[in-house]
């Protein structure tokens, strides 16, 4: 169905910053000027039908968008980067950032599989997208300029706020929109219709079929939501996170952690919500998990430092443990994961001395510094970083409050020959 919607256009234009209108309407000038039909596509109209706050410019073109976008970003300035084998080009700069797609088919060789693609009418590429909402274009530049485009009942879906597949097989042919679609429920407010969600529920195996990098991006853009505890209580409803390795599982003391880490950033928060999601997963899970959703980098490090500490509880635990060996014993360790322990772990000992690790003790340092020392006869060299590593274990310990007490242990520490 195409239906007549040039304020549409309108209302889009008034939607973008001053520089973001300004390079759309430079677009549909030059692809007016190639007589190139060209479309705002998927969830760029899903926005702008719902009137959201943030709204992304993904264009799509019935031709060459990449000769299209390489003519504009010389025009304007914009950084350019281009993926010649999806037919696909990003304009970056000051205040924009637009993305340009060639309209395309796409077969599946087998399931899991990345697409083969071809060029396509816009009603093809409509066909190939996840859900009727995303299925939607409005026409910009050629015959169906100022047309909105709705071939699946795409509106029908946003006014009854649900996410419909387009076609039986959308889950075994990329199952990436099992996780996709948990996404936009959580960040749209909608709801999986019955069928879409019996689907689901039915192809979750075929999550097995998708990379690790893949699972891992998409796994990634759910925590980097605005409050993924709610997506990640219905993925474990709906089987979803089991299906997606057996070491992730979230309750509900795992969604106030969620919720309590956003409210005092104390380390990352994708690498804390990854620690938590693994609390509870042996060490072969956690290996495990890392193989399947190739995790590496400082997510690997997080997730085998969240094992450790674990380990670590019981010293942790002892009575008339020091600060300076309480940070001796974590600061090896990722943030995250601490910071993830201290979120699960119960009121007691333990809790607060990771509290205060990470909003006192680990920022405290010794006023003097190497160049004070010299001043005080110290030679640079492992005697200087012995005696600097006293000095804060001195501070950490209540041994030394002032800046004086620090240069009195010093003078004690070189009559006594110590360190040597």
């Amino acid at each position: 169905m195409s239906i007549p919607e040039v304020p549409l256009v309108e209302k889009l234009l008034s939607r973008l910053s001053a520089p973001m209108a300004a390079i759309l309407i430079e677009t549909v000038k030059a692809a007016r000027r190639r007589g190139l039909p060209l479309y705002l596509v998927g969830g760029s109209v899903r926005d702008l039908l719902l009137e959201r706050s943030h709204l992304d410019v993904d264009l799509a073109v019935e031709g060459d968008a990449v000769s299209l976008a390489e003519d504009l970003a010389a025009a304007v300035g914009a950084r350019l980067a281009v993926h010649r084998r999806f037919g696909t080009a990003s304009l970056r700069g000051l205040d924009i950032g637009l993305d340009l797609a060639q309209a395309r088919d796409e077969h599946y060789d087998r399931p899991g599989a990345l697409p083969s693609v071809r060029p396509a009418t816009i009603a093809q590429d409509l066909a190939r997208r996840d859900f009727t909402v995303n299925a939607l274009a409005l026409g910009l530049a050629g015959e169906q300029a100022g047309l909105l485009l709705d071939p699946y009942g795409g509106q029908r879906d946003l006014a009854a706020r649900r996410l419909r597949v387009l076609h039986e097989r959308s889950f075994q042919d990329d199952a990436t929109r099992v996780l996709r679609g948990l996404r936009y429920e959580g960040r749209l407010g909608f709801r999986l219709e019955p069928t879409t969600q019996h689907l689901l529920c039915r192809d979750l195996s075929y999550l097995d079929t998708i990379s690790g990098a893949r699972l891992r991006r998409e796994l990634l853009a759910i925590l980097a939501e605005d409050c993924p505890e709610r997506i990640l209580a219905r993925a474990k409803a709906l089987g979803v996170l089991p299906a997606l390795h057996p070491a992730l599982s979230f309750d509900r003391r795992r969604a106030v952690a969620f919720a309590a880490a956003r409210g005092r950033p104390l380390a990352p928060l994708p690498e804390v919500y990854l620690c938590l999601l693994v609390a509870s997963a042996t060490p072969a899970q956690v290996e495990g998990a890392l193989l399947r959703l190739a995790l590496h980098g400082a997510w690997e490090r997080a997730l085998r430092d969240a094992l450790r500490l674990r380990q670590e509880a019981s010293r942790l635990a002892a009575p008339g443990l020091r600060p300076s060996q309480v940070v001796a014993i974590l600061e090896p360790l990722s943030t995250a994961a601490i910071d993830a322990h201290a979120l699960l772990e119960p009121p007691g000992i333990v809790r607060r001395r990771l509290r205060q690790y990470l909003e006192d003790w680990r920022y405290r340092r010794p006023a003097l510094r190497g160049h004070d020392l010299r001043a005080l006869g110290v030679a640079p060299g492992p005697a200087m970083g012995q005696m600097l590593a006293r000095l804060r274990a001195a501070r950490l310990d209540g041994e030394a409050r002032r800046r004086e007490d620090e240069v009195m242990l010093i003078r004690a520490w070189q009559l006594a020959g110590i360190p040597s």
